[in-house]
């Protein structure tokens, strides 16, 4: 594929804005505790089920953030925790190849697990971290990943299993003031009225009942989510949680622990099984949630890691890892909050069948630098929405001007610093569509050539004529977005439907303005025949019939009313709608002689 060819961004970036600012927070803080060390930046995530939109955020600030520590040339990481030891929770709804057998496996490790009926990969686990790899690759993130199922079998956290363990009183001290913290902001809540909300519980307000349901179940599968601290009651308390060596599952609880021998006796409320192990080779259980993520950070010595809104309420577990992480002999990273990651236009596309919509669902039809865009351009705790609908016109028409304003050297300082992540890392540029045609115009004659791509490039070439459309690569991906869109998102009854046949009946109650409208324009077209001709042709009839100077810019609040009822009429008779595409593109799209033919001429 042709790409447009750019200059790799090296260096700084000195415009300021909130990467930048928080990318000096992180070298600030790796001064004080950890001078001459690599800087990591980290991502944690679920496998539990699909990861969507919003989790990507817990992903691409990371890399944001770690990107600009490289562009300056620093030395830095970014890992991805895959928290696939985590337990399976529950069986999601409406989740393809998936039924209520799979309620066998609750309580086991992710990693454990079957993937759904019909998937070509081997767990759970790896059926939903496959389609956040995709879009990783698409869009530029680099990343060292670690599968803590991987890590806890190996035994490379026995020293700080040991240890929580050791330490498990002044644990359960610090966790228990924010237990109290926790009982009394529910209570709180409960009394206003507002119960308490998890990652997805703003999100829900702006999916469909179905999609906030799918987003619900991903989330559930989260040890963070649960927000488990490995209270046990009567046998005292213990951080560490073990499958059961006989059914597999975590329903499980330790009634002894031996300080001296590190033999650990569970008993599993499941099946029955009892058994005494060894931690000192013991590898098939976890640290809970609350204790393993401050773990973590020491163990992986972490500077900077971001959290939803969720983490960060009343005995969460970032709040609570702040005190954690120095028994690990570490400190919290720096962390900022992000907030949720809404979805526009989702109710009525035909092809998610109602599931929460994930990255690689908006690289269908988002170009990779469009999505990176939508990230990078607001700080992380400002909400925002990805957009399925008409409104992904606009979100293009923005791009592209944003593009032209950088182009022109007159793009504002933090506009022009979203526009370089957008479309480079430290490691150079990301792919780019070498001509960029508005989307919206590419979407049209799609719309109106019913997905006929050859023909659809033939307009497209049309537009400009002193500089055609040589290759169909000139126009992807954003040609393939713009397809995927129209064909697989837009409702049918939004579709345009040219007609076959001139409406006779129109045509003859036509009053003679009327027909001299449609005249002056027929005899227009060829002269006229390219995007921006046409356009000026549409808007110069009604001035031509008033007797003003096509080229003069009139404010008059008659002519724009003739203007519209003239293009309602050029509807009617086109595709039998007061509305369709942009005229200039929709009589490109019909061509010249069909256009005449429709027009009674």
């Amino acid at each position: 594929m042709a790409e447009k060819v750019v200059e790799p961004a090296v260096g700084p970036v000195v415009e300021q804005d909130w990467v930048t600012r928080l990318a000096d927070e992180v070298i600030a803080e790796a001064q004080h505790r950890a001078p001459g060390e690599k800087i990591v930046c980290a991502s944690g995530i679920s496998p539990s089920g699909p990861i969507h939109l919003g989790n990507f955020r817990e992903l691409i600030t990371p890399h944001l953030v770690a990107d600009e520590i490289k562009r300056r040339g620093i030395d830095c990481e970014h890992i991805l925790s895959w928290d696939d030891f985590d337990r399976f929770r529950r069986v999601p709804k409406n989740l393809p190849g998936v039924d209520e057998s799979w309620e066998q496996y609750i309580g086991m490790p992710l990693t454990a697990v079957p993937a759904p009926a019909g998937s070509p990969h081997a767990s759970w686990a790896e059926h939903f971290k496959a389609p956040l790899l995709e879009a990783m690759e698409a869009t530029g993130i680099e990343v060292r990943q670690i599968s803590q199922t991987e890590q806890y079998r190996a035994g490379a956290y026995r020293e700080q299993v040991l240890l929580a363990m050791r330490e498990r009183v002044a644990i359960d001290k610090v966790l228990d003031q924010y237990r109290t913290l926790e009982a009394a902001e529910n209570a709180r809540q409960k009394a206003s009225g507002k119960g308490k909300q998890g990652k997805q519980g703003g999100q829900a307000a702006k999916l469909t009942e179905e999609q906030a349901a799918a987003a619900t179940e991903a989330e559930r599968g989260s040890g963070a989510a649960t927000e488990d601290d490995g209270s046990q009651g009567k046998a005292g308390y213990y951080p560490f949680k073990p499958f059961c060596g006989s059914c597999g599952t975590d329903f499980t609880t330790v009634t002894a622990y031996d300080d001296d021998t590190h033999a650990l006796t569970y008993e599993c409320t499941k099946c029955g099984h009892t058994e005494t192990v060894d931690l000192d080779t013991f590898t098939n259980g976890k640290l809970v949630w609350k204790v393993d993520w401050p773990m973590r950070w020491a163990y992986e010595r972490v500077l900077f890691e971001p959290s939803g809104v969720d983490h960060q309420s009343p005995g969460s577990s970032f709040v609570v890892g702040k005190d954690l992480a120095p028994i690990f002999g570490w400190e919290r990273p720096v962390g900022p909050m992000y907030a949720f990651v809404g979805i526009a236009g989702m109710a009525k596309m035909s092809s998610s069948k109602g599931g929460v919509p994930i990255p690689t669902d908006a690289l269908e039809v988002m170009e990779p630098p469009v999505l990176r865009w939508l990230y990078a351009r607001r700080k992380p705790n400002q909400s925002f929405d990805v957009a399925f609908g008409p409104e992904l016109q606009r979100l293009y028409d923005e791009w592209d001007a944003l593009a032209r304003k950088v182009e022109g050297g007159t793009a504002q300082a933090a506009d022009l610093a979203a526009h370089l992540r957008a479309t480079s890392t430290a490691a150079g540029p990301l792919p780019a569509t070498p001509r960029p045609m508005p989307f919206r115009t590419i979407a049209s004659v799609i719309d109106v050539t019913q997905g006929d791509e050859a023909q659809a490039v033939r307009i497209l070439s049309e537009l400009d004529p002193d500089n055609p459309v040589t290759s169909t690569d000139d126009l992807r991906p954003r040609l393939d977005c713009a397809e995927r869109w129209m064909l697989g998102y837009v409702p049918a009854e939004d579709r345009t439907i040219v007609r076959s046949e001139p409406d006779t009946a129109l045509l003859g109650s036509l009053d003679e303005a009327q027909q001299e409208s449609l005249r002056l324009l027929v005899d227009g077209l060829d002269e006229h025949w390219s995007l921006d001709g046409l356009t000026h042709l549409v808007y110069a009839v009604p001035k031509i019939q008033r007797g003003i100077d096509p080229e003069a810019k009139v404010k008059d609040p008659e002519l724009s009313a003739a203007q519209r009822a003239y293009f309602v009429l050029l509807y009617q008779l086109l595709v039998g709608k007061d509305t369709g595409p942009r005229l200039p593109t929709l009589l490109l799209a019909v061509g010249a002689e069909r256009v005449r033919t429709l027009l009674g001429h």
